[in-house]
């Protein structure tokens, strides 16, 4: 048995196995424990100010870390706001708070400041966290500790099940949390969701304490938790789905129109966009360009139960794309900030191929035998950068300085370094 294991036993928790990989750990034979009820049952949600401020003082005065979670309504509402927030704490318990009528959790998240925060792949919800005024200054993500600790499933019930013996009901996770009243068992749901995660927390602190990774993870929980917003991303309408078949400029325009009209209406409809009009129908109109409202609505995507006005205002789209000089039109690439793809490495510098070959082999045989993911011992992109344009004298001071002006972690540079060392060395075959 692991120490992981152990921690989840001293806390009255059944085991069931779930180690990483050739480990050395031991499965127990008892069948996983379906989590039926959170311990207290559902708490009712919260939904005043009055409410919020005894939730506040409570999770204020309680100890240990603080569970946290946030249910979404991807694929149903536009953006990515929050629509349910639980919480649990030692001393407080659960909280399910509803963001719609408490918009401002700002005074939570004051309140919980210093407190470490407790998410399963925290990247995830950190961003319409942060929209209602909740930002960790500590946090602990048991997704990213699993990855680190080699765990071959790191979705959270297959960690409970696996680290602590438990099997949480998934049923709930794609329904429309923006649904008010919310219903009894999506409730039940949410606040099981929170209802282990410290436990498993503990666990996997053992584990990688254990194992050897504790700073690591740490070193990796702070970049997440000193991170600063993500830049909006330019040009959104690239990563329309099917875009590889566009080919021509023109195309790219109807493209572009056509998705910053469907934007707009799914903006103002609060809905989701391709609730609104589909990837496949953008790309679709694109490649025909048609020339009319009846030429569009013989379009897949187009002519099934959509009303004239709906087609005149997507035709509207395609007549604007039309109508741009050549020097309005979208470009065909995007601006390369960074290396060109691997694939044209061979012909653009073959010995910076072979270099990346050989970076890549040496990381693949590093994180291989550390029992972690490629791209948690250190990102493609920084390989990529490094193998594309090394530093002039080549030696483990400046490879570090290289991967750290990167921002790999200190744990990163001192793994890794040796092996590009050897890979930057490296001559075109």
């Amino acid at each position: 048995m692991t120490d992981a294991h152990e921690t989840a036993a001293d806390s009255s928790l059944r085991t069931t196995g779930g180690a990483p990989p050739d480990d050395g750990g031991s499965s127990a034979t008892e069948a996983p424990i379906p989590l039926l009820e959170p311990r207290e049952g559902i708490p009712p949600v919260i939904a005043d100010e009055a409410a919020l401020a005894r939730v506040i003082a409570a999770f204020e005065a309680g100890s240990g870390p603080v569970a946290v979670d946030a249910e979404r309504a991807s694929g149903y509402r536009y953006g990515q706001r929050a629509y349910l927030v639980q919480l649990r704490r030692q001393g407080a318990g659960t909280a399910l708070i509803d963001p719609v009528a408490c918009p401002d959790l700002s005074a939570l998240g004051e309140a919980l400041s210093g407190v470490e925060w407790v998410l399963h792949a925290a990247t995830q919800d950190l961003p319409c966290l942060r929209e209602i005024g909740m930002v960790p200054t500590r946090l602990f993500d048991t997704e990213l500790a699993g990855r680190l600790a080699g765990f071959p499933r790191v979705g959270l019930g297959a960690m409970v099940e696996g680290v602590l013996g438990y099997v949480l009901e998934k049923g709930h996770s794609a329904v429309d949390w923006s649904t008010r009243p919310l219903p009894e068992p999506w409730l039940r749901y949410a606040a099981l969701d929170v209802e282990l995660l410290v436990d498993l927390r503990d666990a996997l602190e053992k584990e990688l304490d254990r194992q050897g990774k504790l700073e690591w993870a740490c070193q990796e929980f702070d970049a997440i938790a000193s991170a600063p917003p993500p830049e909006p991303r330019k040009d959104p309408w690239r990563r329309t789905s099917g875009m590889h078949k566009v080919r021509r400029r023109r195309q790219l325009a109807v493209v572009r129109e056509l998705w910053q009209t469907r934007d707009r209406i799914a903006q103002r409809r609060d809905v989701s966009p391709g609730k609104v009009l589909g990837d496949a129908a953008i790309v679709e109109a694109a490649l025909a360009v048609p020339a009319n409202v009846h030429a569009l609505a013989a379009l897949n995507g187009f002519g099934h139960r959509m009303s004239k006005r709906q087609l005149e205002q997507w035709q509207a789209a395609v007549d604007r794309a039309k109508a741009l000089s050549e020097a309005q039109l979208p470009q065909l690439g995007q601006p390369v900030t960074g290396p060109p793809p691997p694939r044209a490495w061979a012909d653009k510098d073959p010995v910076a191929a072979a270099r990346l070959s050989a970076a890549r082999a040496g990381v693949s045989a590093l994180a291989e035998q550390l029992t972690m993911p490629q791209e948690n011992l250190i990102t493609p992109d920084t390989v990529r950068r490094v193998c594309w344009e090394p530093p002039a004298v080549v030696d483990a001071e400046s490879v570090a300085a290289a991967l750290a002006g990167y921002g790999a972690r200190p744990w990163q540079v001192e793994l890794v370094t040796p092996a590009l060392v050897e890979a930057l060395a490296v001559k075109e075959a």
